[in-house]
């Protein structure tokens, strides 16, 4: 019945129903209080509320304490802490800006997370052993599990991909906070999880993130704060970049070429070109639309309506332009001479 309880919890907290999912766990537990995760779970869903202090850090002390073994929870904990020390800094410098020692403690803060990813990069070398040994017979460290990751932006989210390969959902614990990402993701047949935790370039709004777990990949759509385009997807000191604003033009421009010489004038180039083709002796059928196209375009309304009608009725052998002629009446299709006119059956 307690890991029902739970189970439903787990979807209430992926609905984003924070506040069903503590109730549900806080039932569970009330029927299994040995029992770790759910107070692991409960402080997860404690975080997403903002309890911070009074309920989140609580519930990872009794999950600690029931099972200290248990990783996600010392990570949970750590996560509601350095968050913590992170905004209050952070509010202290906006109250105080001239005191230069709440500045310090964030560069600080951005510098120990820069050092630990460099270290989990290029690990320090240990010295080398004096006494030699048979190194057949020392057991091999098991590897930590490796996925790649990437990302990409538009105006109002970043998608963060991991690139795994039939990863239960319920292997997969991500939290979102105010700039903070956290995944942990439980490799089947690894005997240490996953881990991605990068302070986030910028801020995000936890309440509208959301993440989908597929078969070839973990999706996290994190919702940006404010409008403005990433550098990167980790906290740097690279600015970020303001989106241009849209400038519709009411001036028509036309094309400039470089050129040493006098600008042209397109205006006077273009009624040339016109005067030229007006001008243009044609012979044969161009002579023949050329005239019709003249017509046509100096007609009335009248003349357009009586061309119109007798080309269409006729099937093209009569074109007429006179309407008091042809509009009480149905033109007849004339075949042209030699040839004979059929009607074809469908």
């Amino acid at each position: 019945m307690a890991k029902e309880l739970a189970a439903k919890a787990k979807e209430a907290f992926v609905d984003d129903d924070f506040d069903v999912a503590v109730d549900l766990y806080s039932k569970a537990i009330d029927l299994d209080p040995n029992c770790a995760e759910f107070f692991a779970d409960r402080a997860q869903a404690n975080v997403k509320l903002e309890h911070f202090i009074a309920e989140a850090v609580a519930d990872a002390n009794k999950a600690i304490e029931l099972d200290p073994l248990l990783t996600k929870t010392y990570l949970r904990k750590g996560y509601v802490c350095f968050n913590l020390l992170v905004s209050n800094c952070e509010k202290c410098a906006s109250i105080a800006p001239s005191e230069f020692k709440f500045k310090k403690l964030i560069d600080e803060c951005d510098l120990r997370i820069s050092e630990e990813e460099k270290e989990l990069v290029e690990p320090v070398a240990s010295p080398q052993p004096q006494v030699k040994a048979d190194l057949t017979l020392l057991p091999l460290a098991p590897a930590k599990p490796k996925f790649r990751h990437d990302y990409y932006q538009k105006p109002e989210e970043v998608v963060v991909t991991i690139f795994t390969k039939a990863i239960p959902m319920q292997n997969v614990d991500i939290d979102f906070g105010e700039q903070i990402l956290s995944v942990v993701i439980d490799v089947p047949g690894e005997d240490e999880a996953y881990h991605l935790q990068p302070r986030l370039f910028g801020k995000i709004e936890p309440g509208k993130c959301r993440y989908e777990v597929l078969s070839t990949k973990v999706e996290s759509r994190l919702a940006k704060a404010e409008i403005i385009t990433w550098a990167s997807l980790e906290h740097g000191k690279v600015p970020a970049v303001l989106p241009k604003p849209k400038v519709l033009s009411e001036v028509s421009m036309r094309p400039v070429y470089p050129s040493s010489k006098k600008v042209k004038d397109w205006d006077k180039l273009e009624a040339e070109v016109k005067k030229q083709e007006k001008d243009e002796e044609l012979e044969g059928d161009a002579a023949l639309n050329k005239s019709l196209r003249e017509i046509y375009s100096n007609a009335d309304e009248d003349m357009i309506r009586s061309m119109s009608k007798s080309f269409v009725e006729s099937n093209g052998p009569v074109l007429s332009t006179d309407w008091k002629e042809v509009g009480p009446k149905t033109i007849e299709i004339t075949p042209p001479h030699g040839m004979e006119l059929k009607k074809w059956e469908i």
